[in-house]
């Protein structure tokens, strides 16, 4: 990608600087309305009901009210008509469904306390509407049943909406999104830096958005099939970039990639799979493999990029950036004594080399597992 710099962040973890010594219980919620993008139609940027595409924006000030952080809401796929029609009547096809208010935290958050580097910037979550990471272009209609898949439209309508709010007039900028929304931050980067002014510093951070194609315990390239479905179905191959549309497919976690409940249909993995002190030695040993492909496959961005920076624990939760237990508080996990929030300061503004790489599980005493 032709942009500054990208970090992977694929299980992620933060700590706190040195002065930090406030708990999440201190910090008042912000809470942000809601924007429906009015000019959405006239692109033909739907969610999946045909409802109009949202973000939320919480307005920048004093020295970051020219800087810019968009924030990719995640939430999954959907693959095949029946899916999409189920999520179509729910907050991740519709905003309809939407709460009107959305907490503002971890990365988000408006207090130099809990995220000191972003803090004072234009911060913006764009909600996700349509089932394909912002990167779909068709429409499905049999008689009765209308579904959009406007994704890639949704994406744009909204920049277009942001660019006169003073996007448009950018000095720093950071396009970052978890799982889903971590896969389109990979997906949109490049657009986004076009749409910027040159002398920008843009760099875009993926949480838990980098996904490898693995076989499932069956040996089955389930999510395979699955992403092919999808990319088929919502028109989304000529949104890819098509260096990589032959090397890496988008399969989603642990629960979906090595475990897909077409591969357990025992259920000998349900306890594991939710509850990783509950895996035997035989479960850990899989999970520990995973773990070495995917460092694997990382190798060479970690070896030959300096400007690059990745933040990789073994600590079984998701989107860590969007929580504040784990972007910067207290008691956040870390990696050599440094939490999400300051590798991604110090990889930002090119304060440090930023490749932080975790022990294998269970060595991590500062994890918060949470699946």
């Amino acid at each position: 990608m032709n942009v500054n710099s990208i970090v992977v962040l694929k299980l992620v973890l933060l700590i706190c600087w040195p002065w930090l010594v406030y708990s999440k219980g201190e910090q008042g919620r912000l809470l942000v309305n809601m924007t429906l993008v009015r000019n959405a139609s006239a692109l033909g940027a739907y969610c999946l009901d045909g409802s109009l595409p949202a973000y939320h924006l919480h307005r920048g000030f004093g020295a970051g009210a020219n800087n810019w952080l968009l924030q990719f809401e995640g939430g999954g796929w959907c693959n095949d008509i029946k899916s999409c029609l189920d999520r179509s009547k729910t907050h991740r096809g519709s905003t309809r469904y939407m709460n009107k208010l959305e907490v503002f935290a971890g990365i988000l958050s408006n207090n130099a306390s809990f995220n000191p580097d972003f803090y004072n910037w234009n911060r913006v979550k764009i909600r996700y509407c349509d089932g394909a990471s912002f990167a779909g272009d068709a429409k499905f209609f049999n008689g009765t049943s209308l579904l959009y898949f406007k994704g890639q439209r949704i994406w744009q309508a909204i920049l277009l909406d942001l660019l006169p709010k003073g996007l448009g007039h950018a000095k720093k900028a950071l396009l970052s999104g978890c799982s889903a929304g971590g896969l389109a931050t990979f997906l949109h980067c490049d657009n986004f830096t076009s749409y910027l002014p040159k002398n920008a510093s843009v760099k875009c951070l993926s949480d838990a958005g980098f996904f490898l194609d693995e076989r499932d315990i069956a040996l089955n390239h389930t999510m395979r099939s699955f992403y092919e479905d999808l990319v088929s179905l919502q028109g989304v191959e000529p949104n890819l970039n098509q260096n990589c549309t032959s090397t890496l497919y988008y399969p989603h976690l642990f629960h979906h990639i090595l475990v897909p409940p077409s591969s357990d249909p025992r259920r000998h993995w349900d306890h594991c799979r939710f509850n990783v002190t509950a895996c035997n030695a035989y479960q850990l040993n899989i999970l520990q493999g995973f773990r070495k492909n995917m460092l694997a496959a990382l190798r060479v961005f970690y070896q030959d990029s300096r400007r690059d920076g990745m933040y990789i624990n073994s600590c079984f939760t998701h989107c860590q950036s969007e929580t504040q237990d784990t972007w910067f508080a207290v008691d956040s996990p870390r990696i050599h004594n440094k939490t999400i929030a300051q590798t991604v300061g110090d990889w930002y503004y090119s304060r440090n080399v930023s490749k932080e790489i975790d022990c294998a599980y269970p060595c991590d005493t500062t994890c918060h597992n949470m699946i």
